[in-house]
């Protein structure tokens, strides 16, 4: 095997080996923006697929939480714009499902019982809260709050300014 090749396949190992680690992080941006385990799933999977498919673009010692997570959101507001576009007519004339069992889906530690009813009481206002909030708004609280990420690296992965990220931030809560 040439050398060339032996390095690059060290790379790519040890680059798939970081990006590994932010797969949970990744699952709860997805699922928090599919609300859909499956769905969240498969956004992670291309997520990690299109990034080991162009994982020269990244540079070494930067933020790769970040990058992945513009992928991931990248990937999902691409796809669901796609998607929009094919929408079927009797999809509009579907029954309303339910409350959405989404705070089911995501891992937590072992709760205590007292713990366990506290914690479905306050998933189910939080649930209740975000999606009354304008998506334009709820992506950004996501990120910074929910998801640790600084405002400027919330405004990298939106692609927006610093400025409309606090902005936004600031309306949606």
């Amino acid at each position: 095997m040439p050398r060339g090749k032996a390095t690059r396949d060290k790379e790519k190992e040890k680059f798939s080996h970081e990006a590994m680690t932010h797969l949970d992080h990744l699952y709860r941006v997805a699922l928090y923006l599919t609300k859909e385990s499956n769905e969240a799933k498969d956004l992670v999977q291309e997520t990690y697929s299109r990034a080991l498919g162009s994982y020269k673009q990244f540079t070494p010692g930067s933020n790769m939480k970040a990058w992945l997570t513009t992928i991931l959101c990248n990937f999902f507001f691409h796809d669901r714009n796609q998607k929009k576009k094919w929408l079927l007519v009797e999809d509009n004339f579907a029954e309303d499902e339910g409350p959405s069992d989404y705070w089911e889906q995501v891992p937590t530690e072992t709760p205590g019982p007292e713990t366990y009813v506290l914690l479905n009481e306050l998933k189910g206002k939080i649930t209740d809260v975000l999606n009354k909030i304008p998506e334009e708004f709820r992506l950004p609280i996501i990120l910074v709050v929910m998801g640790d990420f600084s405002y400027a690296e919330a405004a990298e992965i939106l692609s927006c300014p610093l400025g409309t990220i606090r902005s936004r931030i600031s309306r949606g809560r």
